[in-house]
C-alpha cells in the first residue's frame, strides 16, 4: 500500500487509529513516501500508543518529543496539536464527538476547528486547520472524515454518529481536474464552493455514499492524458 492511510492501519484500537489518522491527514501534502515516513515517525514519537501518550504523558514528556518538521508543519505546531488532542480526549469526548457537532459537513468542520484552536495556539498554527468559512476546500479534513466514516475500500468506518451520505469530496488538483473533464464541476477555483458543487453532482449517482467515487476520480487524475483530452 502506498497510501498514507497505511500508518493508522498499523493500529487496532479505535482511538489510536483516529488520532494517527488525524495527524497523518494533517501532514498529507507533498510526496507520499515522505508523508508515510513522517507518519510512522510520529507514531514512534508517541511510543506507538497514541491515546495512552496523550492521556498520561507529562509536560516533560511532551517537551522531550524528538524535533519534528514536515514541510511548513513545525515542531511547535505538533506540540500544540498533541496538547489540543489531549484536551479533546480528556474533556470533550474525543475526536468523533468533536467532529459530530453540527448538521452539515461544513458546520462540523467549522465547529471542530473552533474547538481545536481554542487552547491558545500560536498564530502560525491556525493555517494547519483548514477554514471553510474563508473558502478553503479543507481537503485534508474531508479526507480524514472519509477515512473515519465510510466503510469499505480503504476506509475504516469507525464513526457511526455521522452519516456517510453527508460527507464531502476531499478536493485536490486530481479530483478537480477529472471532475471538470467529466462535466461534473464548472467552478474554476478549487475552493469550498467547488467541493459542494462536485459532491452534489456525485450525490446524484449515489445519494447514500457519494464520496465512494473519490478514489476513482483521484486515480483517473493521476493520468495526465485523461485530463488533457
Amino acid at each position: 500500500m502506498t497510501d498514507p492511510i497505511q500508518v493508522p492501519y498499523s493500529f487496532s484500537e479505535k482511538e489510536d487509529i483516529e488520532i494517527m489518522a488525524f495527524l497523518v491527514a494533517t501532514i498529507a501534502w507533498g510526496q507520499r513516501k515522505t508523508i508515510i515516513a513522517n507518519g510512522f515517525r510520529l507514531a514512534e514519537a508517541l511510543g506507538n500508543r497514541p491515546l495512552d501518550f496523550l492521556l498520561n504523558a507529562s509536560e516533560e514528556d511532551f517537551e522531550n518529543i524528538e524535533p519534528f518538521v514536515h514541510r511548513t508543519f513545525s515542531h511547535v505546531d505538533l506540540l500544540y496539536f498533541l496538547k489540543a488532542l489531549k484536551n479533546i480526549y480528556k474533556d470533550h469526548g474525543g475526536l468523533e464527538s468533536s467532529f459530530a457537532i453540527g448538521d452539515t459537513q461544513k458546520e462540523r468542520i467549522i465547529n471542530f476547528r473552533n474547538l481545536f484552536l481554542s487552547f491558545d495556539p500560536l498564530d502560525r498554527t491556525h493555517k494547519h486547520v483548514s477554514n471553510p468559512e474563508k473558502g478553503s476546500s479543507a481537503k485534508r479534513l474531508n479526507m480524514f472524515m472519509r477515512w473515519m466514516v465510510r466503510d469499505g475500500q480503504l476506509d475504516f468506518g469507525l464513526w457511526k454518529s455521522i452519516p456517510k451520505s453527508e460527507l464531502l469530496i476531499p478536493l485536490d488538483v486530481h479530483t478537480a481536474s477529472v471532475g471538470r473533464s467529466l462535466g461534473l464541476l464548472k467552478r474554476k477555483q478549487n475552493d469550498w464552493k467547488a467541493v459542494e458543487e462536485l459532491s452534489s453532482q456525485l450525490s446524484a449517482f449515489d445519494k447514500e455514499d457519494p464520496i465512494k467515487y473519490d478514489l476513482a476520480l483521484f486515480g483517473l487524475g493521476a493520468f495526465e492524458a485523461f485530463t488533457k483530452n
